[in-house]
């Protein structure tokens, strides 16, 4: 309930969170590269659509690194209010209901009264904290992290574009690449979840090319 600097670089590197970004940037991206008509397309529109994909998404890897930021110092406030809240508690049935919130409520509910009052006595204990959450050197690293995530998740399927010089076999790269990708990122999430990968990975590709069409038709 205190603050720990390891719990927001732990949270940083959550898996689920990686698999997030790294879908989030492979949408953003295809939503330019599958609006190239490589039909018409010289090197000038190659060139304006790589300046907007990976522009798009450094702006929203710079957004979403904020938000990263803004979530953290969010949770740090939370926790030191719950935490003075539980110290002044007037009662030590105030006490427990407030630590039975604080807590998963699976382990909530195996709790003893007993061991409420243990747990509310060693808080009481532990130094004051922070008069105010602020943010550390591990929050930075995360959204540090968030950032890269977002941006270098769109580099594979812009590279295709950069080394070859005709638009068609670079969209058919591209594609092909980012089609991997996005059964990739649904194969570990499968692993995560405990669902046959291979599905999961099959239904993140259809899944994908679905919210990027979606994107396209929405002016996205």
């Amino acid at each position: 309930m205190t603050d720990d600097s390891s719990r927001s670089s732990k949270r940083a590197l959550d898996p689920i969170d990686r698999i997030a970004e790294v879908l989030f940037g492979l949408i953003m991206v295809l939503t330019f590269t599958g609006s190239l008509s490589v039909a018409e397309a010289g090197r000038e529109d190659v060139r304006l659509m790589l300046i907007g994909a990976l522009g798009c998404n450094l702006a929203w890897g710079l957004i979403d690194a904020l938000l990263y930021l803004m979530g953290c110092i969010a949770d740090r406030a939370r926790r030191i209010t719950m935490f003075r809240a539980v110290r002044k508690a007037a009662d030590q049935n105030a006490a427990h209901r407030l630590l039975s919130e604080a807590l998963p409520p699976v382990v909530a509910s195996i709790m003893q009264p007993a061991e409420f009052d243990s747990l509310h006595q060693r808080l009481k204990e532990l130094p004051e904290p922070p008069e105010r959450a602020s943010l550390n050197k591990e929050d930075l690293k995360g959204a540090l992290g968030v950032f890269l995530l977002v941006f270098f998740s769109t580099l594979p399927v812009v590279v295709p574009f950069i080394l070859m010089h005709n638009a068609k076999p670079a969209l058919r790269v591209s594609n092909a690449i980012a089609i991997v990708m996005l059964f990739l990122a649904g194969w570990a999430f499968g692993r995560l979840i405990g669902r046959r990968p291979w599905v999961v990975g099959v239904s993140m590709v259809v899944l994908g090319l679905i919210l990027v069409a979606l994107t396209m038709a929405l002016g996205g």
